[in-house]
């Protein structure tokens, strides 16, 4: 009797077991520290043709190249969803020495308090600038700007996802910018139209692969956000406004050019896709193509977003896709032709295309490598 008790109550045990094991697979998707962006993967893209004609930074943006060169769609919630209650747009041109961004903020009510460049720019209204120019998602840039034209830059080794850190000392050198002011600035009384931005970023300062020149349809991933803080008046000047309910400042508004899916500019996978052209602006029309590699990023940028929801929660990674599936990965590769390389604590994840390999590590890491033959 005492044989068959013993043996029914280890067989309860192992069910309640297997029953919580199960559990916990099936919760992970809710308990997972790396937000996935809750949009279809389709960033927006922009052909940026070669200027023939000096340009003079000056924030008006009055040049031929200028005229020429076509407006990007308009800035949305950084979501994807909401559209702003205030107009923003960019457009893009280069020559062998700078990249040229303007930029075009409909405002009523311009204003900025920051002065001091480095410093914590999006304290203020500002627009800013991610650029990534190898598409690994490491060591890109971020710089931001106000309606003062002071400025902040910065170098990313890795998103803060993993680890950053944020470079604030690195700066851009030799960089050239403008703001044009249309109204006022600080003056509560009248009503603004808007604010022009006008930027060179020297190419040699991005150190793009070192390569010397940008080769006809080179693609970089870019994007661009404007913050935007609630203000009200007090006592003849802007203040920001408080939600009683906080007795805190109400959150920023974030309007961006390619929309993120998360409320977070630092994830560079989610980026728009910069296509340089050697043509002059309003000489032809060059058509933009998402390229297949791109597409096997993605692939494994998902993988990579469940292999850190697993980690999460079981304190190991995958070493095959079976579990990943089971806490919502959606992937169409069969196990076959992924390569798992896994330890308890960092994973390398391949996939084969054409004469390569696409890798992505446990840090979002992506780089490619050519596949030898015997």
């Amino acid at each position: 009797m005492k044989l068959i008790l013993k043996s029914i109550l280890t067989c309860i045990a192992l069910i309640i077991t297997c029953s919580c094991s199960q559990t916990n697979v099936d919760n992970i998707k809710l308990k997972g520290k790396y937000p996935i962006p809750k949009i279809e993967f389709n960033p927006r893209h922009y052909i940026c043709y070669k200027t023939d004609e000096k340009l003079v930074v000056d924030g008006v943006l009055d040049e031929k190249s200028w005229q020429k060169t076509t407006w990007s769609t308009n800035f949305i919630d950084i979501e994807g969803v909401k559209e702003p209650i205030h107009q923003t747009r960019v457009k893009m041109l280069w020559d062998e020495e700078y990249l040229y961004i303007g930029a075009e903020l409909n405002e009523p009510h311009i204003n900025a308090s920051l002065k001091q460049r480095d410093t914590i720019i999006y304290y203020d209204n500002d627009f800013e600038i991610f650029i990534d120019p190898d598409g690994d998602t490491h060591n890109y840039f971020e710089f931001e700007i106000n309606a003062f034209n002071t400025v902040w830059d910065l170098f990313m080794v890795k998103p803060y996802r993993n680890g950053g850190p944020a470079v604030t000392g690195w700066d851009i050198a030799n960089l050239k910018s403008a703001v044009k002011i249309f109204g006022t600035i600080n003056n509560p009384s009248d009503f603004d139209k808007k604010w022009t931005i006008e930027i060179g970023i020297p190419l040699k300062s991005l150190n793009y692969a070192n390569k010397k020149t940008i080769i006809d349809n080179d693609i970089w991933r870019i994007n661009f956000s404007r913050v935007q803080w609630q203000y009200e008046v007090v006592d003849g000047k802007y203040q920001k406004k408080i939600n009683p309910k906080t007795n805190r400042h109400f959150p920023e508004y974030n309007w961006v050019w390619s929309p993120q899916g998360v409320i977070n500019m630092h994830y560079p996978e989610m980026w728009g896709f910069l296509q340089f052209s050697q043509k002059i602006p309003g000489t032809e029309t060059v058509t933009f193509s998402l390229s297949n590699d791109e597409k096997i990023k993605w692939d494994l940028r998902k993988i990579y977003y469940y292999q850190q929801i697993h980690y999460h929660n079981l304190k190991k990674y995958a070493n095959k896709l079976e579990p990943l599936k089971k806490i919502g990965l959606s992937i169409n590769k069969k196990e076959s032709s992924i390569i798992f390389e896994t330890t308890k604590s960092m994973f390398k994840i391949s996939i084969p295309f054409g004469d390569k390999l696409w890798h992505i590590n446990h840090e979002g890491k992506t780089w490619k490598t050519a596949i030898l033959i015997p």
